[in-house]
């Protein structure tokens, strides 16, 4: 089991090739809402994906815990995809 943590908040010409080759092949795009959009363009369509982090606005709920994010890193990784956090 494998999970690859490409990801990171800021510009995403940061991003490296093994990262954006790595996001092109994911089965699993696990992110919150600091990802900028065109890193989870380079995902194909229909991975799964998930925001574990807090959210804001009318429907603002709070950040999961780490220990629920490992775990969602964990199952998602069990299953044999390319799981990118």
């Amino acid at each position: 089991m494998t999970v690859f943590l490409v990801g990171r908040p800021g510009d995403p010409g940061l991003l490296t090739r093994r990262g954006a080759a790595l996001l092109a092949r994911a089965g699993v795009v696990i992110y919150d809402r600091l990802v900028d959009p065109s890193l989870l363009a380079l995902a194909p369509e229909g991975p799964s994906s998930s925001t574990p982090g807090r959210s804001t606005g009318p429907a603002a709920r709070p950040a999961r815990s780490p220990g629920c994010i490992n775990a969602l890193l964990l199952e998602h990784g069990r299953t044999g995809a390319v799981v990118c956090a």
